[in-house]
């Protein structure tokens, strides 16, 4: 091949929107993932050169940390190196930082990777319904303290299910530190709750009685917890069944359930901001990818198109698997994000 071949092959043009993809199938490590080697992307003149390098072991060793926010301990996963972007992942229910015990260590040669549990969920303290306020409003606050605590000052959001409310509430507040969202089934839309799923806690909201938190109580069970994980998916041999089985047993802890119940009476406080999250998104134009399990039917993919109508700078994805998406397609969701903040985050973070 000739050099003016090579030049072309390895053009920007053509290397451009394809090799931080490569960048990211090539870099996936951890459990699960790995495959061994990164190829990082670097200009000279008008090419770009993919060298493929060793990942750092050390970088993508994650660690396991406490901070105690106002007598609460706030359980949190943390790899890469302290000096790297930040991205700050957030989880949903009934789940925990666990999630993404496969994607951290996939993003932590280059990032700064850092995955908390909410009050209630994993590892952090689940103190009882009398002894904490368990509202959206506050799972923010107290998301907002640990941030400044662990000095994370400027981050990328991902979001997903519950991790929407409680991130869009801390973006709209800091507007200035979020320097890009992920988003995987994570609601801002009045079309994400018009669907069966929500009608019973609909019906909470209306009236918090006994009679309408029976059928949510009843849903607070390894079947519920179970069909969370699995429908939806291609094939659920993929999916293991660690995840509803650690989720079901920190949910069966004493007084557990009537938190879970809690904070379905809360979600209700999150569609009137819908508003003021998509007047942030507008305002802001935050640098967003949207990785979205369409066949979910909590948050189906009714509600991740609306997103087009807000958001300019949009990487958009609707992939064939269900709520968990990173379960059956976590190298397809690494490799996006690798390619995302490579192309749309880091470059602005200098501005």
């Amino acid at each position: 091949m000739s050099g003016a071949d090579s030049r072309k092959l390895l053009s920007a043009k053509n290397l451009g929107k394809i090799g931080a993809t490569v960048v990211g199938l090539a870099a996936l490590a951890g459990t699960g993932l790995a495959i061994g080697a990164t190829l990082e992307t670097r200009h000279v003149g008008d090419s770009v050169i993919a060298a493929a390098q060793p990942l750092s072991a050390q970088s993508r060793q994650v660690s396991y940390r406490t901070e105690v926010i106002d007598g609460v301990k706030i359980f949190y996963r943390e790899a890469g190196p302290a000096d790297a972007p930040v991205i700050v992942l957030l989880h949903g229910f009934p789940a925990s930082s666990h999630m993404f015990r496969n994607l951290i260590p996939a993003l932590a040669d280059r990032y700064r990777v850092i995955a908390p549990d909410y009050p209630g969920f994993g590892q952090s303290d689940a103190p009882s319904v009398d002894q904490f306020e368990y509202t959206f409003d506050n799972l923010a606050k107290v998301m907002d303290t640990f941030l400044g605590r662990v000095r994370a000052e400027r981050y990328t959001l991902y979001v997903q299910d519950y991790g929407a409310p409680v991130g869009y509430r801390i973006a709209t507040a800091h507007p200035e530190r979020v320097t890009g969202l992920i988003v995987q089934n994570g609601n801002a839309y009045d079309e994400g709750l018009d669907n069966p799923f929500w009608e019973p806690i609909k019906r909470l909201w209306a009236d918090p009685s006994e009679a309408n938190k029976k059928p949510l109580r009843d849903f607070l069970t390894t079947e519920g917890t179970r069909w969370q994980y699995t429908h939806g998916v291609r094939d659920v041999n993929r999916i293991s069944p660690d995840t509803w089985t650690i989720d079901q047993a920190l949910m069966d802890r004493p007084g557990n359930k009537d938190v879970q119940l809690q904070l379905f009476l809360s979600y209700g406080s999150n569609a009137p901001l819908y508003p003021s999250w998509q007047a942030y998104f507008r305002a802001h134009q935050p640098p967003t990818l949207i990785v979205w399990g369409k066949n979910d039917q909590i948050f189906p993919a009714a509600g991740a198109e609306p997103y087009k109508r807000d958001l300019k700078n949009l990487d958009f994805n609707l992939l064939d698997t269900g709520h968990f998406a990173l379960e059956e397609d976590g190298v397809v969701i690494a490799a996006k994000i690798r390619a995302f903040m490579a192309e749309r985050v880091v470059p602005t973070l200098g501005r």
